[in-house]
């Protein structure tokens, strides 16, 4: 008997014994198969080429060693406007290094999440705006989606990213999550139109401005989808901004255990963390709909080298509380914790606690 028949009768005798192949990625399962998760950061999405922002052109040896370390699955930004025409068509050119370079990331057994990233923002969350967006929205996806048209249940589509209105902040009024709600039905219509895998693919769609707390107001009822229970929402968490984010604040301490109150965004604490997220388990985990944090990330500020401590157990109290409720973490990393080209780990204290943090969920 040749390699090829032994390889055949062990796949029946398995059938046989009830030995079933690897579960299909399920509602259900979703969390365990998808957590952690990183971004491709300030690359694909980069502006007016991939490598403008100083990542280099991805690689297979970073797909296999993000994989290696222990995260399942890797969220892929991208821009589309500037490799476009003046009619939304999608240069080849660009579309097949996309292609290319989410084959990479499947091969090496990562799931992905790609996306239309700001891309511009053209995107605005305004009546005005909507009728051309939605065309635009429209065309891209069909492209998008026929390209992955045939593509395995590893590879998932976004349809949009932090959508909201230039300039303005806080809580939307009724048009802007109204538009919100109809981009998300614009970009489930076109990729499910396409046919084949993308029938029955997973979607993400997005609360406004991938706030949480806009996504439990305003876009708590899904797109409607010919597809059943294939559907995700995405937020993003990355509060307090001022500790974070924000380069020009002076507040460096987070948590239980800080000490100077005057560094210290007091409210925005484990508690506060904990509340946001059991917002999103009572509003979409517990009704079957599985959620992702597409991003969540704190910097470090040069200037208070005692923020490190703190910024590391940011890092792990969101990683755990995210996975505590049932969301997906994608650590929002634009190339500092992987080197792009090699694949070596460049910060292995944050690795160490990132994938500890996430262990309830690993899977070898």
């Amino acid at each position: 008997m040749n390699l090829k028949s032994t390889h055949l009768l062990c796949v029946v005798l398995a059938l046989a014994a009830g030995v079933s192949s690897p579960a299909q990625l399920t509602a259900k399962n979703a969390m365990a198969k998808l957590s952690p998760g990183i971004n491709l950061g300030n690359t694909l999405e980069a502006i007016p080429e991939a490598t403008s922002w100083g990542n280099p052109v991805p690689t297979e040896a970073y797909m296999k060693a993000v994989r290696k370390a222990g995260f399942r699955s890797i969220r892929i930004p991208a821009a589309w406007t500037q490799y476009s025409d003046a009619d939304h068509n999608i240069s080849d050119k660009w579309m097949s290094h996309v292609y290319n370079v989410v084959t990479m990331a499947t091969k090496a057994d990562l799931y992905v999440l790609l996306n239309v990233h700001w891309d511009g923002g053209w995107m605005q969350s305004t009546y005005a705006a909507q009728p051309k967006a939605n065309a635009k929205l429209r065309k891209f996806w069909t492209q998008i989606a026929t390209k992955f048209r045939n593509a395995g249940e590893k590879v998932m589509f976004a349809g949009t990213n932090e959508t909201g209105v230039d300039g303005v902040y806080g809580p939307p009024k009724p048009e802007n999550a109204e538009v919100q709600n109809g981009y998300n039905q614009v970009f489930v219509d076109a990729v499910r139109a396409t046919g084949g895998k993308n029938r029955n693919r997973f979607l993400v769609v997005q609360g406004y401005n991938t706030s949480i707390e806009d996504a439990v107001k305003f876009n708590a009822v899904l797109p409607k989808d010919s597809a059943k229970n294939r559907l995700m929402m995405e937020v993003h968490y990355y509060s307090p901004y001022n500790f974070t984010l924000n380069e020009k604040s002076n507040i460096w301490q987070w948590g239980a255990t800080a000490t100077d109150p005057a560094a210290t965004e007091t409210w925005a604490n484990e508690a506060y963390c904990d509340r946001e997220f059991k917002t999103m388990t009572t509003t979409f985990v517990e009704k079957g709909v599985p959620v992702i944090l597409g991003e969540y990330c704190c910097g470090f500020k040069p200037n208070f080298p005692g923020m490190r401590k703190y910024q590391l157990l940011w890092d792990e109290y969101v990683t755990q509380s995210s996975v505590k409720h049932g969301m997906v973490p994608m650590l929002w990393d634009t190339g500092s914790l992987f080197n792009r080209t090699t694949g070596e780990v460049q910060d292995k204290e944050l690795l160490q606690v990132l994938i500890a943090a996430a262990r309830p969920a690993k899977r070898s």
